[in-house]
C-alpha cells in the first residue's frame, strides 16, 4: 500500500438533528477500535451547511473527511459518492455504517480478518444487537444477524427482536443489512449497474437488499461475524413474519418510509422477475395481491406510488444473469 493508502475506508451519513445526538457515542467507539488503520468519510445530507453534525465533527474529529451534499441526496447516492472515492484511493474494503451505532473495540478487526480469510466473500456484517439509546443501555436483543431471502423476493433481517443465545451464529446469510455492512470493493465493482453500486432509483430503503441480491447472483458469499458486535438504535423494529405481525409493524412506520419501501420493492420485482422460477413468480404474485388488498383497505395513499413507478420504469435496469463472475 502507498503512503496514504488504507485497506479499509469507513463511510457514514448524517442528517440534521436526527444523527447529531449519536455522534459522540459513535465516533468515540470508532476511536477505541483495536485496529486503527482505516480512514473515515462522511457525507452530510442536512439541509443547512452550518449544522451541528459538521460543527461537532470538525471540532472534535478533524481527521474525518466530511462533505456537505447541499441537500438530502439519499442513502444510495451519498454512499455511491463515498465508495467511488474509496475505490479511487485504493482501498480493498468499504464499511457502510449508520451513525446510530456503537461498536465493541474488536469489531472492525474481526470483520477485516474474516474478509482476509476468504476471497469469495463479497461482504460481511457484524452481529448487531439493539441499543436502547434513551437509557443508553446495551442489550443482547438481536437487531440483525444479516439478511436472508424469503419466497417472493422478500428480504428479512435474521433474528430481529429475539434474545441472542448464539442460535444464529452459524446461519447462512445472503448479505448484510445496510446499517452495518463491510463490502469487498472488487466484488461490488463487478455488480454495479449504470456505474452505481447502490441503485440510485432507490432513494432510501431496500437498496441494501438490491445490492445483496446482485452479489448473490454473481456467486459471492456473505457471512455474519459473531465475534464482531455492534449496537444499533433502530427506529423501527420488525417483529414476526406473519401477515398480522407485518400489518402491526407497519403502524409504527411513517408514511414516507412506507412510500419508499413500497416503491423500492416494486423496483426489485421488476429488475429480477425474469430470473425467478415459476414457484417464486407465483409467490411474488400472491404477495402483491395481499399487498394490494391491504393498501386498498388501510393505506390508499400508496396507490400514488404506482404513478412514480410508471415514471421510473424506463430507467430501471434489468439485471442480466451470469453477467458477472466472482473473484
Amino acid at each position: 500500500m502507498g503512503l496514504n493508502q488504507f485497506k479499509l475506508i469507513i463511510g457514514f451519513i448524517t442528517y440534521g438533528k436526527s444523527t447529531a445526538k449519536y455522534l459522540p457515542y459513535f465516533l468515540s467507539s470508532l476511536e477505541k477500535q483495536t485496529r486503527q488503520d482505516f480512514k473515515i468519510l462522511a457525507i452530510d445530507n442536512s439541509e443547512e451547511r452550518g449544522n451541528e453534525n459538521i460543527e461537532y465533527i470538525k471540532k472534535n474529529y478533524p481527521a474525518v473527511d466530511i462533505e456537505w451534499a447541499g441537500e438530502n441526496i439519499g442513502f444510495a447516492k451519498a454512499y455511491n459518492k463515498m465508495i467511488k472515492k474509496a475505490a479511487g484511493q485504493g482501498a480493498q474494503y468499504f464499511f457502510v455504517i449508520n451513525p446510530d451505532i456503537i461498536l465493541e473495540p474488536n469489531a472492525i478487526d474481526s470483520l477485516i480478518k474474516t474478509m482476509d480469510s476468504d476471497g469469495k466473500l463479497g461482504s460481511v456484517c457484524p452481529k448487531i444487537w439493539q441499543w436502547d439509546f434513551t437509557r443508553n443501555k446495551k442489550t443482547n436483543i438481536i437487531d440483525s444477524c444479516g439478511i436472508v431471502l424469503k419466497p417472493g423476493l422478500r428480504f428479512i433481517d435474521i433474528g430481529q427482536g429475539r434474545i441472542d443465545k448464539g442460535q444464529f451464529d452459524e446461519v447462512e446469510i445472503m448479505g448484510p443489512t445496510g446499517a452495518a455492512a463491510m463490502y469487498r470493493l472488487s466484488a461490488i465493482e463487478k455488480v454495479r449497474q449504470n456505474s452505481q453500486y447502490f441503485d440510485e432509483l432507490m432513494f432510501m430503503y431496500k437498496e441494501d437488499c438490491d445490492l445483496t441480491y446482485r452479489l448473490f447472483l454473481a456467486n459471492f458469499k456473505s457471512k455474519c461475524v459473531p465475534e464482531a458486535v455492534v449496537y444499533h438504535d433502530r427506529t423501527i423494529e420488525a417483529k414476526g413474519e406473519s401477515n398480522w405481525q407485518v400489518a402491526l409493524n407497519r403502524r409504527k412506520k411513517s408514511k414516507q418510509v412506507k412510500k419508499w419501501s413500497f416503491l423500492n420493492q416494486q423496483i426489485i420485482f421488476i429488475k429480477y422477475w425474469h430470473l425467478q422460477n415459476w414457484l417464486n413468480k407465483l409467490a411474488i404474485i400472491w404477495y402483491q395481491l395481499k399487498m394490494i388488498i391491504f393498501i386498498l383497505l388501510f393505506e390508499q395513499y400508496l396507490l400514488l406510488q404506482t404513478k412514480d413507478l410508471f415514471t421510473l420504469k424506463k430507467k430501471i435496469k434489468i439485471y442480466k444473469k451470469n453477467q458477472y463472475k466472482s473473484v
